[in-house]
């Protein structure tokens, strides 16, 4: 069994020192997650997190920030855990969301099944960039071109928008496909193929990848650069609102009565889409805003002034790993100020909580109460966040983060 004992070592003596306890049993939470290797996986795999209430199970969207978590300390590992992402890729390019694992006494869960009518969020290219830029290139990224070219042409023939942008099926089906279970961009909406501002947002990322990486293998380059461009444009000119200085979905940008502040309209700066003023708008008046999104655990899923806002699940409450990326966003447009803001006072408010219930939750009350106030989802059996959960606590990569901006 792989163990982590570089990150155990590594993390307690990591920002502060008030964090030191959380983030050790953070560290000691990815140990108890990891399994053996077992199809479809070439290598051990780490779950969500051992309080997970569906698990065990692999998650594409979770597993990247568990990737993100862990990276600096143990790069064998993390580059595993990519690898196993990509395992599981159709010849379609599609990767698949959730993948649950076998559940003992569950009869249902006799071995590993996952859903070909979604997907996820494909933010797995900025892990290995991630890996790359800290570690150089060990020959992944030509292993993972293919892969990558061959999930933008999924995305093309699957998910594009009309007239133009990609959409998550959010919108047709409400299965949440964007990794927003139940959020509140999709309430009362004609449902149809409409640009959706995260979904966009994450094509123009991997079309700026895969430019990136043709010209580093000398191959195809210059055929993803003017995709990414038309995209960068389409963001900038139709998915900025100048009334709230915010991105949002098409259907909603110019329409002030179905219009929600939800976070997700920050993934333009966190794939570096946004226009220099956009973001600039974007950082002061919307994630800084304590009317908005700069609650006292930063950063609300939902602005806290909005009429959709709710303490339920993905409609306020706060998740660390949406922090981590905010804190990348700002980092982006230059904002180390902003970035820093972002992380101590979420890792504050989250070591609190440690201290205060033991464990690492899902998702955390925004205004710095007991997570265990927070509704999940009413109409099943789970309605509170799930404890020691892994899939959105980033929290040993947001201190580190952290460190690197103090020290700079």
């Amino acid at each position: 069994m792989t163990m982590l004992s570089h990150l155990v070592e590594s993390v307690q003596q990591l920002g502060k020192a008030s964090w030191g306890p959380m983030l050790g049993y953070t560290a000691e939470l990815h140990n108890q997650s990891i399994h053996p290797a077992r199809p479809p996986f070439p290598y051990p795999w780490e779950d969500i997190g051992p309080g997970y209430c569906y698990g065990p199970a692999f998650g594409h969207w979770d597993l990247i920030h568990q990737v993100l978590d862990v990276l600096a300390y143990e790069p064998e590992h993390a580059r595993q855990q990519i690898l196993n992402t990509l395992a599981v890729q159709s010849e379609s390019g599609q990767l698949p969301g959730t993948i649950w694992m076998p559940r003992a006494g569950d009869p249902t869960r006799q071995a590993a099944k996952w859903n070909l009518k979604i997907t996820h969020p494909p933010v797995w290219p900025i892990a290995v960039q991630d890996y790359v830029d800290l570690f150089g290139d060990d020959g992944l990224v030509a292993r993972l071109y293919e892969p990558l070219v061959r999930q933008i042409h999924w995305f093309e023939a699957n998910r594009r928008a009309q007239p133009q942008g990609f959409y998550y099926t959010d919108i047709l089906t409400f299965d949440w496909e964007s990794g927003i279970d139940e959020g509140v961009r999709f309430r009362d909406v004609q449902p149809g193929p409409f640009a959706c501002v995260d979904a966009t947002s994450h094509l123009y990322g991997l079309y700026a990848t895969a430019e990136d990486w043709s010209a580093r293998l000398g191959t195809a380059a210059g055929i993803f650069g003017p995709k990414a461009k038309a995209l960068q444009t389409f963001i900038q000119d139709h998915l900025f609102s100048e009334e709230t200085g915010f991105f949002h979905d098409i259907w909603s940008v110019d329409h002030p009565e179905r219009r929600p502040l939800a976070l997700e309209g920050m993934w333009p700066l966190v794939v570096g889409a946004a226009r220099e003023d956009q973001a600039q708008r974007a950082i002061d008046e919307n994630l800084l805003n304590p009317d908005r999104f700069f609650t006292q655990h930063p950063v609300s899923t939902v602005a806290v002034t909005d009429p959709h806002f709710e303490l339920r699940m993905w409609r306020g409450p706060t998740w660390n790993s949406m922090t981590l990326w905010a804190a990348r966003g700002c980092l982006r447009y230059s904002r180390t100020d902003a970035a820093r803001l972002l992380l101590e006072r979420a890792l504050d408010a989250a070591a609190e909580q440690f201290d205060r219930t033991g464990t690492i939750w899902e998702f955390y009350h925004p205004h710095g109460d007991h997570p265990a106030g927070l509704l999940r989802k009413p109409q099943t059996p789970y309605n509170t966040p799930c404890r020691d959960y892994l899939g959105h606590n980033p929290l040993i990569a947001m201190a580190r983060l952290y460190a690197q901006i103090d020290g700079a």
